[in-house]
């Protein structure tokens, strides 16, 4: 079932940049990888899928996501709040009445609306890890996406500090010391953790925001620690103003640059939302080939603001799409989070802004390693190396 020729298609849109963008003939796939596109004839007992009246495009890969928020769509409470009213009234109020149960049919929603729309890769940033839980969070996930056929990078989460919120009367956030989230990170990594090209699961160390969620000591020890481990870097960052004006508060920086002075950027790391960066910033990620998830409906829907994923993306720079929690945007799907990006960027900065091609690109091959990266590495041999692990 892994070899067949996929045959009649009225388009195929391959994610790739420039003249490669559209192709047009039969496509063959030869154990689970496409092996030629074009005028190709079908081999003697071939399989043939029928794509008539049908647009082929690759696997589309969510590079961000909450799959436990399936189950929190539409609170009342939440529906006409910023992102950090939001949090309060939604993920941070209902967070410890996720059981097992609750998390199972929360990942089953959630997987079977990105495998509806395509996607066939999905990274979920999962950052509720409780002492009180009777159930290993990881194990859910992994399961439920095994029984979807997805290929599965599991973004571990955490804090080993708890933010705070106005008017607090919430059940407190769990957190927990940093020696102890780090031999967490590296047990899940024993267990699941696959570097292998093919790989149908991998773990990613993913602290749930450098800014509010640790402490600004833990940063450089987290990345060694995922060095040493071979796994990739994740977290939340500049998702909006809050952000910006916390860390120039605090530390006389922007975000992206002061992350840059921890050992935070780099082709192994990639963050969720970057709204807020200025132009300075966005050649900083380009420079170093630190990627993007874009999440365009979850930043639209709480009012953040649009990322300049185009911007970066013109740059040379790492972009990928993102679907981002569904309490955050209702519509938990790819197609949804490829037509939002599409038409926000158009409406904010002109028909210029984005192409249907383009945007396939960050949906599918956005996590490629993109040129600029090397050419900051080649110009800076005293940076530290970077794992080339891929998510």
């Amino acid at each position: 079932m892994t070899s067949f020729l996929i045959q009649g298609a009225a388009g195929i849109l391959t994610g790739l940049p420039g003249e490669r963008a559209r192709a047009a003939g039969n496509v063959r796939v030869a154990e689970g990888r496409i092996a030629a596109v074009g005028e190709l004839e079908p081999l003697p007992g071939e399989r043939i899928v029928d794509a008539g009246g049908c647009v082929v495009t690759p696997g589309l890969v969510n590079t961000h996501h909450h799959l436990f928020q399936s189950v929190l769509k539409a609170v009342p409470a939440g529906l006409n709040e910023g992102l950090a009213s939001w949090l309060r009234l939604v993920p941070y109020s209902y967070w410890d009445r996720l059981d097992e149960e609750a998390l199972r049919v929360a990942a089953t929603i959630g997987l079977a609306e990105l495998a509806l729309s395509g996607a066939t890769t999905v990274a979920d940033h999962h950052y509720f890890y409780s002492p009180a839980y009777d159930f290993d969070p990881n194990e859910v996930l992994f399961e439920v996406a095994e029984r979807f056929g997805l290929r599965f990078a599991l973004c571990r989460g955490g804090a080993t500090k708890s933010r705070r919120f106005d008017g607090d009367r919430l059940a407190p956030l769990p957190t927990e010391p940093l020696g102890a989230m780090i031999d967490a990170v590296e047990a899940a990594a024993a267990r699941w953790h696959d570097p292998a090209p093919d790989a149908m699961r991998r773990v990613v160390f993913a602290p749930t925001t450098p800014t509010f969620s640790l402490e600004t000591h833990e940063l450089r020890i987290i990345a060694a620690e995922a060095r040493r481990m071979g796994l990739r870097l994740h977290s939340h960052l500049s998702e909006n103003g809050d952000y910006v004006d916390y860390t120039l508060a605090r530390f006389g920086k922007r975000p992206v640059h002061w992350l840059a002075g921890h050992d935070w950027l780099g082709e192994d790391v990639f963050f969720a939302h970057l709204v807020e960066c200025d132009a300075s910033e966005v050649a900083l990620l380009a420079e170093t080939g630190t990627g993007m998830a874009h999440c365009p409906q979850a930043n639209a829907r709480l009012g953040s603001g649009v990322a300049p994923a185009d911007l970066l993306s013109r740059q040379g720079g790492r972009v990928s799409l993102a679907v981002d929690g569904a309490a955050a945007n209702e519509a938990a799907d790819m197609a949804s989070a490829l037509y939002a990006a599409f038409t926000l960027h158009r409406a904010a900065k002109g028909p210029g802004a984005l192409s249907v091609e383009e945007a396939m690109g960050w949906a599918s091959a956005g996590e490629r390693t993109c040129s600029a990266s090397r050419r900051w590495a080649a110009s800076n041999p005293d940076a530290r190396p970077i794992s080339r692990s891929s998510m």
